[in-house]
């Protein structure tokens, strides 16, 4: 249903920490990713124990919750029913990020996001975001503004 939104995202299969986007409109959207096990940065963080780095959670969080809500806003018209087709890029740039953090997060786990948009206008994006793991216990919330740009292509 929110596949254009993958078409969209400026990340490679190894820095995309979004898989599942299970409700998206213009002020909220609700997204998933299962933390893998095998991802590069569980291999020195912390040998034998490993956690999820707080900058991973942080970037998880941003992707989730302020770009794809970003992209979903700028690709899409007001009231439009079908959303542009790639005909460019679209470049988020993080302007300010305010993260709590109040659980770890491990290997296999499966995350949840929810942002909800306190505002957009001239391109920049401010959410309140909350991450979750799957019993529903709040590992992180915070607060994310950025500036989502689209730059269309020759």
């Amino acid at each position: 249903m929110y596949s254009y939104i993958f078409d969209w995202l400026p990340y490679k299969s190894s820095f995309r920490f979004v898989e599942e986007i299970s409700f998206l409109d213009v002020d909220k959207v609700v997204g998933h990713y299962t933390l893998r096990e095998d991802a590069f940065f569980y291999e020195d963080h912390f040998p034998g124990r490993p956690v999820t780095p707080g900058a991973i959670l942080t970037e998880i969080m941003a992707q989730i919750g302020l770009v794809v809500l970003g992209i979903h806003l700028i690709v899409t018209a007001a009231n439009a029913t079908t959303p542009a087709a790639p005909g460019g890029a679209v470049y988020p740039l993080l302007s300010s990020v305010n993260v709590d953090f109040h659980k770890m997060a491990l290997p296999g786990q499966r995350l949840t996001v929810t942002s909800k948009k306190d505002y957009f206008r001239f391109d920049k994006l401010k959410c309140h975001v909350e991450m979750h793991d799957a019993a529903g216990e709040l590992i992180a919330k915070g607060v994310f503004s950025g500036f989502i740009k689209k730059i269309e292509t020759a």
